[in-house]
């Protein structure tokens, strides 16, 4: 393919103009702008403000008259005119006649410049327009501007019609700039500005915002107390937040107990652990709830959780699904001091349970803990009465330590009698061991 100078692919470009063929104009101006062997002539020409003048304009008639996907290509190329391209996107902005998308592509063009003229305009924009779609994004734009952005995002929290849009791009910049204003929205009649505040605010733990969050525990609005939940449960330096939290895992809304309970797994204590202990104990505790309190009692790392798990098995009549929760919790347990606690746990619960399920789960989660006391229980699941349980034996006895497994299974196939249940067993495990 023959090589064209930059002036031909420019008067091509000009020509795709004039005829509305916005991709092929898009392709003639990215080698144009993108082309890294252009000579020393021709890149001195873009030291010519005529010349760059004219490739934005040809650019921006591609923004503003082309299809999304080529908006989307040509959005790429603004960056190469610098400032300079600040100017005709702010004027596309403030066309009432422009379409939408082209005013959309502009704002997150400009988002491109760190630029105090690109922050006025933005600022202006969420005065003054009517459009969600614009308005996001001009949210996202400023919260990419961090913290200059804040003293300008001041006064937009004094206007009813402004101060969501303030919050919202307060809440994503995240500096501790952003706290004192925050602070000023936390009793708003919006429950949504109060929510994004509360959410925003729990990335900082100073006594004050732990305040704050505290006091909205009791506010009426479901997603502000969800939100004050959720980040107390981040608070670490504050170790009497528990009697905060507990009574949120009895709440109207089954989200925030679950949040509640997630919270206090975070806290890692033995008065957390006694919370959710005695949430789950209760007869009236949902069962999306109860599975929740038992992943957090696993989460919390403690060996007086893991008895309360223990005590909840032999204890409460709980459905299979929460048994089963609890089973595979303590599959998941990382600890090496816990895992030898967890295996014994199942040892104990494993003649207890009558569900084939739950023993082929405790099967799974005892090969997961790889603790070799567990052994010679799952080769006596071999000889269990249900074929799932004696295949997921076999399967936690690989997990465990195969090499081990296998060498005690050939010597109790010699001493075990082929017709007796584990002499069957044990003759499956051998033939599926290569598997």
């Amino acid at each position: 393919m023959q090589n064209l100078s930059y002036s031909e692919i420019l008067e091509q470009a000009q020509s795709a103009a004039n005829q509305q063929d916005w991709g092929q104009l898009t392709y003639r101006l990215q080698q144009i702008l993108l082309n890294d062997e252009l000579g020393e002539t021709e890149r001195s020409l873009f030291c010519n403000p005529n010349t760059t003048t004219v490739l934005l304009d040809l650019a921006m008639q591609v923004l503003e008259g082309g299809s999304f996907q080529e908006r989307w290509e040509i959005g790429k190329l603004f960056p190469s005119f610098g400032t300079d391209a600040i100017a005709p996107l702010i004027e596309l902005l403030n066309d009432e006649e422009a379409e939408l998308e082209a005013q959309w592509f502009a704002v997150r063009i400009l988002g491109s410049f760190k630029h105090p003229q690109v922050l006025e305009a933005l600022i202006e924009l969420l005065k003054n327009s009517q459009s969600q779609e614009l308005n996001s994004m001009a949210v996202s734009v400023l919260a990419s501007m961090g913290k200059s952005a804040v003293p300008m995002l001041e006064p937009l929290l004094v206007e009813v019609s402004t101060r969501l849009f303030a919050v919202q791009a307060l809440g994503q910049i995240r500096r501790s700039e952003t706290v004192p204003l925050l602070m000023q929205v936390v009793h708003d009649s919006n429950a949504q500005v109060r929510a994004i505040a509360i959410e925003a605010l729990s990335s900082f733990h100073a006594p004050e915002v732990v305040t704050v969050l505290i006091d909205a525990l009791q506010d009426p609005v479901t997603q502000v107390r969800l939100a004050a939940v959720a980040g107390l449960g981040f608070c670490q330096d504050y170790p009497n937040l528990v009697i905060y939290l507990r009574p949120m895992l009895l709440d109207l809304n089954l989200e925030v107990c679950r949040q509640a309970a997630i919270s206090l797994g975070r806290r890692g204590t033995s008065e957390a652990a006694r919370a959710l202990y005695e949430t789950l104990r209760s007869p009236h505790t949902p069962k999306n709830l109860a599975i929740e309190l038992v992943r957090a009692l696993s989460w919390m790392k403690l060996p007086e959780s893991l008895n309360y798990l223990e005590d909840a098995l032999l204890q409460l009549a709980l459905p299979e699904a929460i048994q089963l929760e609890i089973i595979q919790s303590m599959g998941r347990i990382d600890s090496d001091t816990l895992k030898f606690q967890a295996t014994g746990i199942l040892l104990n619960v494993l003649p207890l349970l009558r569900s084939a399920v739950t023993r082929q789960a405790i099967a799974l989660s005892l090969g997961q803990l790889g603790n070799v006391e567990a052994l010679s229980p799952l080769i006596a699941l071999l000889a269990d009465a249900e074929d799932s349980v004696r295949f997921h034996a076999i399967s936690a006895l690989k997990t465990l330590n195969a090499e081990l497994a296998h060498q005690q299974l050939k010597r109790l196939a010699k001493v075990e009698p082929e017709e007796s249940r584990l002499g069957q067993g044990i003759a499956i495990a051998l033939r599926e061991w290569s598997f």
